[in-house]
């Protein structure tokens, strides 16, 4: 099983907001730079995360975003769930375009079913406190390198 890169952003933007003070605001430039990734990118998951409720947003100059709650009550399995577009592990896992013809007798179905449902609770037993306990180290990394003339 694999996530979507915008759920691995998803999850990115969060230990980067979580590794702050949460009353602290950061920006998309910020993150962008930290994690090497594009700012077009960050902002459209950012905006979504904040639909979810999982981050908010402070508008204007000397704005930005942190977290929505404290980190002990953002859910990882949650996060993902909200995140992904869908969890069609095979084509038979979407009845709207199913074509395969075995799927009525076939048991894998049922197989990936169990697994699926496994993955997902055991990422709901975590939350994002819990991959915040090197929190220290997360902020050494993603904090801007300053250079020294």
């Amino acid at each position: 099983m694999r996530l979507t890169m915008y759920t691995d952003f998803s999850l990115r933007i969060l230990l980067y907001l979580g590794a702050k003070e949460r009353s602290e605001l950061s920006t998309i430039q910020d993150i962008s730079e930290a994690y090497h990734i594009s700012k077009n990118h960050l902002m459209k998951v950012s905006h979504e995360l904040g639909k979810a409720g999982f981050i908010e947003t402070v508008r204007g100059r000397g704005g930005g975003i942190r977290l929505a709650h404290a980190p002990e009550e953002i859910n990882i399995g949650e996060v993902i769930r909200r995140m992904e577009d869908d969890f069609h592990l095979v084509e038979c896992f979407n009845s709207a375009t199913n074509s395969c013809p075995i799927s009525p007798v076939c048991g894998l179905k049922g197989v990936l079913g169990r697994a699926l449902h496994a993955y997902l609770n055991v990422l709901s037993e975590y939350t994002l406190q819990d991959l915040l306990l090197n929190k220290n180290e997360l902020q050494a990394i993603l904090q801007p390198q300053r250079i020294d003339n």
